[in-house]
């Protein structure tokens, strides 16, 4: 196979290469024959389907998976050859070729040159933290809290309280709602409401009114109260407080442990709390690195064309993620992707240098580690061996769930030789991000 590597620009390649058209013929042509061996089509009896019928059944598919299959081991093959180092997926073409050969050309962004990486250099801060025995017992409360039941009560409302309300608001000459009233509740002390009217329901009791005069941001959700003064009516139509379980063999028993034992109860509310506890101090240590790796090779030049292309992807997820959220957002503008360039730009950056350092020495991805982070994964969910099994049968998401695991790994054995001190935070301190 003749190939020949063309240099486009500083980090932007072209690699001509080409197949043997007979070569991808026998594939097709195998596996065609294999298929007719077993294939069962209506008419006719298996093994005996004229080999005109698997062609136009199974010939196209056949053929472009072959096609493929050929494609990526030249093209592998002729990177290996000439010590190419690749920064993300090329982009693959066919070209005019001689006679009996199939043509291509893959243009593609290389790995920068970073030079000597010397990681002994950076100053790593490394944070330590523990779950103690307070953070079981405020777990367990909020397990409690979580399978709360409410009752009615005669007093006025106090923090923790449920608060249900009728409302109507006048905003200048503009009544909200033009009719009637709006129903809605509240939840005392939770912030999730405007904080001068969650003031005002404190102390009122159910069939009690009231009126207030409200100042309203200017970015405020409402476009009628946004940066207006509005008076606003409450009228308190029910007050329940929180009624929490006794931690008893039933309550225990509702989250999976059979036995109802309370010791085993608190044994695996540790075992979750310590997982979730590793996964955040990891992401702490993550960020760490990653700050010192960007301070020391700011100055090395990024492909523009992986930078943009990651820019896009997160400005997609901010987007998918504003939409989740119950934002309505029609379209994606065509520059959304610009206010992400220089965060785009710092990831793959770190992203380049952590691939480059396991290169250079050898690290590989360690069987256990993967399967550790996928129990922390799913531990989060309230069936996890579901979410283990989806991801053992998803080749995507187990290649991605990899890459995060080998990234890890990376960034243990930089914080390990790099200079770095301790802090000590406590477990509430080390998950807040």
């Amino acid at each position: 196979m003749q190939v020949s590597v063309e240099t486009l620009g500083n980090l932007e390649r072209r690699l001509t290469f080409s197949l043997p058209a007979d070569q991808l013929e026998s594939v097709v042509d195998g596996r065609l024959r294999e298929i007719a061996r077993g294939a069962k089509i209506k008419g006719f009896r298996p093994g005996k389907v004229p080999s005109k019928v698997i062609e136009q059944r199974f010939g196209q598919q056949v053929r472009a998976e072959a096609l493929d299959a050929m494609l990526r081991e030249n093209f592998g093959n002729a990177v290996r050859e000439h010590s190419l180092k690749i920064a993300g997926n090329p982009r693959i073409e066919p070209a005019s070729g001689q006679d009996g050969e199939l043509a291509y050309t893959a243009t593609f962004e290389v790995v920068p040159d970073f030079g000597d990486i010397d990681v002994t250099k950076l100053n790593v801060t490394r944070h330590t933290a523990e779950v103690g025995e307070s953070d079981l017992d405020a777990m367990m409360e909020n397990l409690r809290l979580q399978r709360r039941t409410w009752r009615e009560v005669e007093r006025a409302a106090q923090e923790g309280d449920a608060v249900e309300m009728e409302t109507w608001s006048q905003a200048g000459d503009e009544r909200v709602p033009a009719e009637g009233v709006e129903r809605g509740a509240a939840l005392l002390g939770s912030g999730n409401m405007f904080e001068a009217i969650e003031t005002a329901l404190a102390g009122m009791k159910s069939g009690e009114e009231k009126s207030l005069d409200v100042e309203f941001p200017a970015d405020w959700r409402v476009p009628q109260f946004a940066g207006k003064s509005v008076k606003v009516h409450l009228k308190v139509t029910k007050v329940s407080e929180p009624v929490l379980p006794e931690v008893d063999a039933t309550f225990i028993k509702s989250f999976g442990i059979r036995s109802g034992d309370a010791e085993q109860f608190r044994a695996d509310i540790r075992s979750n709390l310590e997982r979730e506890l590793k996964g955040a101090l990891m992401a702490r240590l993550r960020r760490e690195v990653g700050e010192q790796l960007i301070a020391a090779y700011a100055s090395v030049e990024m492909p523009p064309r992986l930078v943009e292309a990651e820019a896009q992807d997160m400005a997609r997820q901010a987007v998918e993620q504003a939409r989740r959220q119950g934002q309505v957002i029609p379209q994606i503008p065509a520059d959304a992707h610009l206010g992400f360039m220089d965060a785009a730009r710092k990831r793959v950056l770190v992203g380049l240098l952590v691939g480059e350092i396991a290169r250079r020495n050898d690290l590989r991805l360690d069987p256990r580690r993967v399967n550790e982070t996928l129990k922390l994964i799913a531990s989060t969910y309230e069936e996890p061996q579901q979410v283990i099994d989806l991801y053992r049968n998803d080749q995507q998401l187990m290649t991605g769930l990899q890459g995060r695991v080998m990234e890890e790994q990376v960034i243990d054995w930089i914080a390990e030789r790099a200079q770095h001190t301790e802090q000590a935070l406590s477990f509430s301190e080390a998950i807040r991000q």
